[in-house]
């Protein structure tokens, strides 16, 4: 009973405590492997006498474990939970106490998705099926309120609706935002009388919850072997000078060096932050956005670094309004507890090693995509300064004809020597004298900027630092080489979409047109490719990329005859259309396979050698930028090829293919050797989070912070099916 005890304690502490009452997946199966993806034997091979058998660990070994990790208030509900475990169903029953039925039947409606209805009327059934003295509950809350008594604790914050300030701390009793002036409440107006309980005045204007992170980390230490899974990177990591995990990276050097207290425990946790919009409704639509803030953990093995299990939702920012910059307002409680986290740390007890110690955290990285990332970071992505990376030095051109801003002149980033730099005919018509810049000090442009929060009028701010973000309170965040990582999900979905645009000129989504061959001859680009007009229209010269209707056939053909294994990717056959020689609703993988493997496959022949041979080499620089493993040796050679290919587009493409999603692609080489591979800084397991958060799409409230259905993605064996 032990064991049962263990598990259910995991349940109510563990991962998914944010979503009320649903099963998790560590409580399932204490003693079972969190994935099967890897047969890594670092992981799978652990010796016999690790102490990781919970058969072994006494209830009461347990319970005093647990009583550093919950209030007084709730000991008396922990004591009948254990009660709870040591009564029989029903007199005479050997095979199942009052809390494994519930728990077995729990795993049932996980796994196979019944509704809340459905429980209830099994639950009164099988009651009345059993003796009469049985106890089991007869309603889906009985049982709820039975196996969660000390579920994660949520904190709903109030806002102020202009996104000024959050009510807590010194203003959790104030009634009107101290910077504008807004009512805290919905229906309040100037002339309403507020109750000196804030409860009492209506619902709030916006509201915010906080799921503490705290207590999280605390519960999963509480688990010997999510314990021991917090240890890998340091002792099952292979270390043989190959980029695998973050953990062989030199900023996660350079974190243990600067900081040597914080790198000698090895417990200590790394996390990566994640922010982005959903629209809790499921449509496609932007007129709604609640804002999460997620956290991944960085300790763990690579394989289960991004699993929902370890997915830790913060943050829940209602809508509809996004918050933008003013976000840094929201992230405030989160930012305390990890100021908390880095200088004096929090009491934990290890059930691995058997001990106490003090754990300490820190934020490796945010992970968003381009607009959040300005977001987080106070840089605005937009404009002829978009590059946060180059930043003033940002090579950017306005196209007049196109209404447009692309980002060119990437030979500055050649060689000095490089033949590319000479040539003009090919280019824009000029030589490349320019040099690149090593880096530059974010940390002195923005050290003592004053920012005003909130969204009512100001003077405008120039430049494209807009704010100083509240993770520079953080003491260590200075000293991180990369401090925002670039999204290369959304970087190369963009330019397989305006790479395929192009080729097969799709109507709305071609780079090629009248405005873009007006700009090219203002430009003095390429003067034989300049519009001429004729007396029944506008011709314009073929150019290079140029298919004919019977090319774009051929390659729609080849890749609607294409066949890979099962799981591999979509039907592809869905996104092609012979007939108008396009691709429809591609979503981001779907363009990873096709940038990967099956672009080069669906051109070969049909293009000029020359650009042919360029946009082959532009994919595999994608393929190879999604190694999983790889020697830090070859990383520069990969830089210059992705340079060189980049100017060879420069060469055979119009300007207007150039926008800053292409122009990103220098950059995310830079980051894989400061940070490490970058399918650890996918978005696609945070988008597929987001997906579960938002599954009921009738109670969104509920759905996301409260859910009353249960978790219909997990295995019998709790394990997800991801």
């Amino acid at each position: 009973m032990a064991i049962l005890i263990y598990q259910v304690l995991c349940a109510v502490f563990g991962c998914f405590g944010f979503l009320n009452v649903n099963i998790c997946e560590s409580f399932i199966q204490a003693n079972s492997l969190s994935n099967n993806v890897e047969n890594d034997d670092s992981y799978i091979n652990d010796d016999d006498n690790d102490n990781l058998n919970v058969d072994n660990d006494s209830l009461n070994d347990m319970h005093n474990d647990l009583e550093t990790n919950i209030g007084d208030n709730d000991q008396e509900e922990l004591q009948h939970m254990f009660a709870d475990s040591e009564k029989p169903l029903y007199v005479g029953c050997d095979n199942f106490s009052k809390l494994s039925a519930v728990l077995k039947l729990f795993n049932l409606k996980s796994s196979y998705g019944w509704s809340d209805k459905s429980f209830t009327s099994l639950l009164v059934i099988l009651h009345d099926m059993l003796p009469k003295d049985n106890e089991l509950p007869t309603s889906l809350y009985q049982a709820k309120k039975m196996i969660c008594p000390m579920g994660l604790k949520v904190k709903r914050i109030h806002a102020c609706p202009n996104d000024c300030m959050l009510y807590r701390n010194e203003f959790e009793k104030s009634h009107k935002c101290v910077t504008c002036g807004a009512s805290r409440y919905k229906r309040k107006s100037e002339t309403d009388e507020y109750d000196d309980d804030v409860t009492k005045n209506g619902p709030p204007a916006k509201l915010v919850w906080y799921f503490p992170i705290i207590p999280r980390l605390k519960h999963l230490f509480s688990n010997a072997k999510e314990s021991k899974l917090l240890r890998w990177h340091s002792d099952a990591r292979k270390d043989d000078g190959m980029l695998r995990h973050v953990a062989d990276s030199p900023q996660w050097r350079n974190i243990d060096y600067k900081f040597p207290d914080f790198g000698k425990e090895v417990r200590n946790i790394c996390f990566g932050l994640k922010s982005d919009g959903i629209n809790p409704f499921g449509n496609m639509s932007s007129r709604h956005s609640s804002w999460q803030v997620l956290l991944c953990i960085y300790n763990l093995p690579p394989w289960l670094c991004m699993k929902r299990k370890y997915i830790m939702m913060s943050l829940l920012i209602q809508g509809p309004k996004q918050p933008g910059n003013d976000i840094d307002v929201y992230l405030s409680p989160l930012i305390d507890d990890m100021k908390t986290l880095w200088s004096t740390g929090v009491d934990v007890y290890d059930a691995y090693k058997k001990e106490d110690f003090k754990m300490r955290a820190m934020i490796f990285c945010t992970i968003s995509d381009f607009p959040a990332y300005a977001n987080l970071s106070g840089y605005s992505t937009k404009g002829k300064q978009a590059c946060p990376v180059c930043e003033d030095e940002t090579s950017s051109i306005y196209l007049t004809n196109s209404k447009k801003t692309v980002y060119m002149g990437h030979r500055r980033f050649l060689p000095p020597n490089h033949r590319y730099r000479r040539k003009t005919k090919e280019f824009d018509g000029k030589t490349e004298l320019r040099r690149v810049r090593k880096g530059f000090d974010a940390f002195s442009r923005v050290e003592n900027m004053k920012t005003v929060l909130g969204k009512r009028s100001r003077t405008e701010i120039r430049g494209n630092w807009r704010k100083r973000s509240i993770l520079w309170d953080l003491p260590y965040w200075k000293f991180l080489e990369v401090q925002h990582c670039l999204d290369v999900m959304h970087i190369e979905k963009n330019v397989c979409d305006s790479l395929l645009g192009l080729l097969l000129d799709i109507p709305g989504k071609s780079k090629d047109g009248i405005n873009v061959r007006k700009d090219m001859e203002e430009m003095g680009m390429r003067k034989e490719l300049a519009p001429v007009e004729r007396a029944n229209g506008i011709y314009l010269p073929p150019v290079c990329y140029t298919m004919s209707k019977v090319e774009k056939t051929k390659s729609c053909k080849c890749l609607y005859d294409i066949k890979v294994p099962s799981n591999y990717s979509a039907n592809i056959k869905r996104l092609v259309s012979i007939k108008d020689c396009k691709m429809l609703g591609m979503k981001s993988h779907d363009c990873h396979v096709l940038m990967t493997h099956m672009i080069p496959i669906a051109i070969r022949g049909l293009l000029p050698e020359n650009v042919r041979h360029t946009i082959t080499k532009l994919c595999l620089s994608f393929s190879m930028i999604h190694s999983k493993v790889i020697d830090p040796e070859v990383l520069d050679e990969w830089q210059k090829e992705i340079i060189i290919t980049i100017c060879e587009l420069e060469m055979y493409f119009p300007p207007s293919f150039f926008d800053i999603m292409v122009h990103l692609v220098i950059h995310i080489v830079r980051e894989i050797k400061i940070c490490g591979p970058v399918f650890l800084r996918y978005m696609y397991p945070f988008e597929r989070f987001m997906g579960f958060l938002k599954d009921n799409q009738r109670l969104p409230r509920k759905a996301i912070p409260y859910p009353n259905t249960t978790m219909k993605n997990l295995e019998q064996d709790g394990q997800s099916k991801e």
